[in-house]
Formats: C-alpha cells, sequence, structure tokens
C-alpha cells in the first residue's frame, strides 16, 4: 500500500538527504560513479569541470564516508588514479535518490496543478516559436526556448 506524501513526510525526506551526497560536486562524483563503476581523476575533472584541489577535496570526503574506494598505480611512469562506488556508498546513493523522488512527489502533489487533469499534447499550449521543446516534468511545464 502507497502512503499519501504528507508535509510531515516531506520534511522527513528533506532532512534524510545525506549531506555528504548532497553538495552539487560530490553528487556528480557518485552520480559518474553510478553510471561507469570505475572512473579516473582526470575523466571526472573533465566531466565535473573542477579545478584538482577542488575535486580532491572532494573525493577526500567520499572516501572518508565509506562512499568510494582509491586505486593508485602508475601508467607508464605516470601516477594514475580509480576511484569506484563501496557497496556503502551505492546504498547511500539509491537512499538519497529515494529522499528526491519522495521530495518531487510531496512538492507534485501539494502543487495546485496536480489536481487538474494532465493536458494531452494536441491541448498543449502552442508557441509562437513552434520548434521550441517542453518538458513536462509533472509538477510544471518548462519551456527551453521562447517565451509565450
Amino acid at each position: 500500500m502507497v502512503m499519501p506524501i504528507t508535509e510531515l513526510t516531506l520534511f522527513e525526506s528533506v532532512d534524510s538527504l545525506d549531506e555528504v551526497i548532497h553538495q552539487k560536486v560530490r553528487l556528480g562524483i557518485m552520480s559518474a560513479l553510478m553510471a561507469r563503476p570505475e572512473v579516473d581523476f582526470r575523466s571526472l575533472k573533465e566531466t565535473l569541470n573542477v579545478t584538482d584541489g577542488n575535486l580532491s577535496i572532494h573525493l577526500s570526503k567520499l572516501e572518508d564516508a565509506g562512499y568510494i574506494s582509491v586505486h593508485k598505480e602508475f601508467v607508464r611512469k605516470k601516477p594514475h588514479t580509480t576511484y569506484t562506488p563501496t557497496d556503502i556508498g551505492q546504498e547511500a546513493f539509491l537512499r538519497y535518490l529515494t529522499a528526491l523522488e519522495r521530495i518531487v512527489q510531496a512538492a507534485s502533489e501539494s502543487s495546485p496543478r496536480a489536481a487538474a487533469p494532465a493536458q494531452s499534447e494536441d491541448s498543449a499550449p502552442k508557441s509562437r516559436n513552434d520548434n521550441r521543446l517542453v518538458l513536462d516534468t509533472g509538477v510544471r511545464r518548462i519551456a527551453t526556448a521562447g517565451s509565450d
């Protein structure tokens, strides 16, 4: 049985967000590691567009929390460091995503638009700019180009 999301559940969900993962760079690191089970330092740096020092600090926090493991070796006489998520890190990331889903669900259910019937594509608002992309998030419609 699915329980309805209440305001109390919303606050509990927000409180359950993992502070270690919640920071933008660390969330990016964990997301990259969940998509590819092993990523090297250079790839993370390029993907996240951060400095060596900034990335190192965030990787250390994740390692200290037990969320990632670090493997250092030399390749052609150059240091090569790779990172993998630990079982604890994978579980923490999935709990984090579950908390986010509950927050989105609560926001959607409390939105006045949630009670309104969904619009079909044919009845969706048209724009003067016909080639714009419109995303329906279930909470609100977001136009990525042009405005009405």
